[in-house]
């Protein structure tokens, strides 16, 4: 048995793919490849891949992680190159390296996200970089989202590790985000913006990196 981590980007093309669609396009471009993919035991066996955290819906990113099971040892270079012939414009392999087959899954060791967000600004750079430094200096951040089951109440501070500003051009602000991604949450960075005083949904927001244990 052999465990090969792959860091993979998404773009512009396939950035309203669903998480099902995302994982049913990785499983077709593996078996297209002829790679020898261990499955799942069961009455409808699958390929055992696993990604870090779900993309959402509209995010782009350079940072997707997953790993790939297989049944015998496939060099990283080899596999690298056969899957990338398999994959479509939107979805390139950036990097592959093995890992123990035992080590802990990547979604426990997931910790952090960082995130590029642009989005139009109705109040001025001062404006901006005061609720940035306001939203990290409170204590806590009493937070809510309905969902179909009802309300979920929340503190929306515990899921911010850090924000900064990136760049600011024609009322246009471009910020830098560490969110919290773990079993006990996961930041989104719409709930932040809007925590932040935007009123406008983000014009773009981009996966750049995941922190692992």
């Amino acid at each position: 048995m052999q465990r090969l981590r792959l860091k993979f980007s998404r773009g512009e093309e396939l950035k309203f793919l669903s998480h099902l669609d995302l994982m049913r396009l990785w499983e077709r471009a593996l078996r297209r490849a002829g790679l020898p993919l261990a499955y799942s035991e069961g009455f409808t066996p699958h390929p055992q891949i696993a990604l870090a955290a779900p993309l959402s819906v509209g995010v782009t990113s350079q940072a997707e992680l997953m790993d790939v099971f297989l049944s015998r040892w496939v060099p990283p270079q080899s596999f690298m190159a056969q899957v990338s012939e398999q994959l479509p414009s939107g979805v390139e392999l950036l990097e592959v390296w093995p890992v123990g087959p035992k080590a802990p899954s990547l979604q426990s060791q997931t910790r952090f996200i960082e995130y590029r967000v642009e989005i139009k600004a109705d109040q001025g750079r001062e404006e901006v970089e005061l609720a940035l430094q306001s939203l990290l200096s409170a204590k806590e951040l009493p937070w809510h989202h309905f969902r179909d089951t009802g309300a979920r109440y929340y503190d929306l501070r515990t899921l911010v590790d850090n924000l900064w500003l990136i760049d600011w051009h024609d009322s246009l602000c471009v910020l830098g985000m560490r969110l919290r991604c773990d079993e006990k949450g996961a930041g989104r960075p719409e709930q932040v913006t809007k925590a932040l005083g935007f009123s406008q949904h983000p014009e773009s927001v981009h996966r750049t990196k995941l922190i692992l244990a």
